[in-house]
């Protein structure tokens, strides 16, 4: 039943070069959904690539700040559902250069609601990904009753995109739904500033892996693949009313240190011998976050599938993978 939906539905998709975005990709063309993908550019080393599923998708070059490329695109392709992943991700980066951050991941997402409000009633559903970092520092867990308090550059543009995405369903009733999920990891991330690409290629390389913070952050996370299921089941979710302007915290709900999380990654690629070196250097970071995703787990049904080792374990292959096809690029 699950794959009627999908069957020759034409999708729009942001960000497919990214993780999630590739195997969102992956996943709605096992559903038999033609696909649409906006790049910015073609990286060889992406999952999209790897995989080949590029050579399954209709490719629109441009990126989410040209208004006029995603106008052309919707209609050129007769979109009916909008999977906007495109962001800048990188909280470092934004803490020392806000201005691109700020043009992808605020003007970016107003451009591409802005392009499915005008391109109604052939856009049916919009599914936006929003974070958890769109809550800044405040009581835990945070659940979607949470006001949205981001206070840097990352954190500000990831809770000002969420506000835009509700002003365009309670001003002009865009049947859109909003995704915050915990970290993400899985294979095809290349992101290695990021935690868990960054301990396995250091592992890899026979190198010890480098903790910016202290190790003692707590966070929450979502395997890749548990990540799209719930992406997937929310869009099928807005063929009903009552899940229009809802925002869904996605989550495991286990929350565990980065130190731990290295730790089990040393354990799992069998490198007690390199500890990881703790360097207590990052800025513009949240202590502590994580999700409580009960609302999820009603009124869509999902939970994650996955266990931490198991995502893991599927994630370090990928990049085993990666390795032995590509040694210098990883």
């Amino acid at each position: 039943m699950k794959d009627e939906y999908w069957r020759g539905r034409k999708v729009f998709v942001t960000g497919g070069q990214g993780m999630l975005g590739a195997w969102l990709i992956k996943e709605l063309l096992a559903r038999g959904a033609s696909v649409v993908a906006l790049l910015r550019a073609q990286n060889a080393l992406s999952e999209l690539n790897r995989s080949g599923d590029v050579l399954r998708v209709s490719v629109v070059p441009g990126v989410i700040e040209d208004f006029t490329v995603l106008e052309e695109a919707l209609g050129r392709h007769e979109i009916e559902v909008v999977f906007h992943l495109a962001a800048k991700g990188d909280v470092p980066a934004a803490h020392d250069s806000p201005l691109p951050t700020f043009e992808s991941n605020i003007r970016g997402t107003y451009n591409l609601l802005e392009a499915c409000r005008r391109a109604q009633p052939r856009v049916q559903r919009v599914v936006i990904a929003s974070s958890d970092k769109a809550y800044g520092e405040q009581a835990l867990p945070y659940t979607e009753q949470s006001p949205l308090l981001g206070l840097h550059p990352y954190t500000v543009s990831k809770s000002c995109s969420d506000l835009l995405a509700q002003a365009y369903f309670h001003t002009y009733r865009l049947p859109l739904a909003i995704v915050r999920c915990g970290n993400t990891f899985g294979g095809g991330d290349l992101n290695w500033g990021r935690i868990v690409p960054s301990t396995i290629r250091a592992y890899l390389q026979g190198a010890r892996p480098i903790i910016r913070s202290d190790g003692r952050s707590l966070r929450d996370y979502v395997y890749v693949k548990d990540a799209v299921e719930a992406y997937l089941l929310i869009a099928e979710a807005l063929a009903s009313a009552r899940f229009h302007g809802e925002a869904f915290n996605i989550s495991d709900e286990r929350p565990i240190s980065v130190l731990d999380l290295v730790q089990t990654i040393q354990r799992l690629m069998n490198c007690e011998a390199l500890s990881p070196e703790v360097r207590n250097t990052a800025t513009g970071e949240i202590r502590d976050m994580y999700l409580c995703a009960a609302k999820a787990r009603e009124m869509l049904g999902w939970r994650a599938r996955h266990s931490m080792e198991e995502g893991l374990r599927e994630t370090i292959a990928w990049y085993e993978r990666l390795a032995e096809a590509s040694p210098s690029d990883t």
